[in-house]
């Protein structure tokens, strides 16, 4: 088992990634399954919760059937985040998780996400004000440093544990690298190694194949991995990677009717979420990640994103499975590769 304060895992869990516009209760619940162990929600302002913004509180919903759930929030003022905890706290999340990674800039020139890794000082101070002010387990998501020459997760590992937290994942580029080049996973097996570590650590990118998966587990020995953009349109992965783990063996990808039919129950759970009309246009940006692969689709793709009813959009998801009925979906050739040793500099 894996442990996170009171919280326990299983061995080696995969986590569903806070993705903004993406992590949302709609999407966890076809992620929960098909077998994401931890999950966490977007992630959420903490001055948007101390002003009660609708769209923050909105996404501290979460739902019994997704637990074990934590909420992730951000910010770059003490007493804002030590507030926003307690606002957390109110909704019984099994954890808190606090971004220090997200690289965007209207995040980081705020001094929060991944803007706090120039300052160590602050993100242990951010930290600690709120682990006095929650007592849920408190956990962190951060990167490797602001860039290659500044890179800092060792200490910031250290201080981290030092000061409380219950468990630390690292995604594995710079804030400098965005999501572009390769993640580099051996910084994050050289915080697992620190005898001094003892709090789960969990390693995040590039994860997006069963073979990759089993590749990364066997070769950095850390306690679990974080999948995010790989589940999008996709949340078949984690019942793959598990599989895989467990067989050595690949499960025949899914049919176009399973396709089909959790993109179906994706939109239903947004509407009934976030209404029809939010519910249905928020749902636009997932159609093309769940029909990837399927020739000539473009045509059903544009009517998709124009109907403005669940039944109108239920009747071309219908149609579709009558156009491509027998169709079989193809596997890509994964190659392994060592990724940091491609990591840019």
């Amino acid at each position: 088992m894996v442990n996170i304060g009171p919280l326990s895992l299983p061995d080696f869990p995969l986590l569903l990634a806070p993705m903004e516009d993406v992590s949302d209760p709609p999407f966890r619940a076809v992620c929960k399954d098909n077998g994401a162990d931890l999950m966490y929600s977007e992630f959420i302002s903490s001055e948007g919760l101390i002003r009660d913004a609708i769209k923050s509180r909105k996404k501290l919903d979460i739902f019994d059937y997704e637990r074990p759930v934590g909420i992730q929030i951000f910010g770059g003022d003490e007493e804002a985040m030590a507030l926003s905890a307690k606002i957390v706290e109110t909704v019984q999340p099994d954890l808190l998780d606090i971004n220090f990674g997200c690289p965007v800039k209207k995040v980081v020139t705020k001094g929060a996400g991944a803007g706090v890794l120039k300052d160590i000082d602050l993100m242990v101070r951010l930290t600690t004000a709120v682990i006095k002010s929650t007592s849920l387990p408190v956990t962190v998501k951060t990167r490797l440093g602001w860039d290659h020459d500044s890179i800092n997760i060792l200490e910031v590992a250290e201080r981290l544990q030092d000061i409380g937290v219950q468990a630390l994942t690292v995604h594995g580029r710079t804030r400098c690298q965005l999501y572009k080049g390769h993640s580099d996973w051996s910084w994050i097996a050289k915080i697992k190694d620190n005898p001094r570590i003892t709090m789960p650590i969990f390693g995040n990118g590039d994860i997006d194949s069963p073979e990759k998966a089993l590749h990364y587990k066997n070769t950095y020995g850390l306690d679990g991995m974080m999948i995010g953009r790989a589940a999008i349109g996709y949340p078949w992965i984690f019942r793959e990677i598990k599989h895989y783990f467990a067989t050595g063996e690949l499960l025949p990808s899914p049919t176009l009717k399973e396709r089909v039919e959790l993109c179906r129950k994706h939109l239903h759970k947004s509407v009934e979420w976030k209404g029809p009309h939010t519910g249905i246009f928020e749902m636009r940006r997932h159609y093309a990640n769940y029909l990837k692969g399927l020739p000539n689709i473009k045509e059903f793709r544009a009517r998709l994103v124009v109907l403005n009813t669940a039944e109108e959009i239920d009747a071309v998801l219908d149609e579709i499975i009558v156009a491509y009925d027998g169709f079989v979906f193809e596997r890509t050739p994964i190659e392994i590769i060592n990724y940091h040793e491609k990591c840019p500099v």
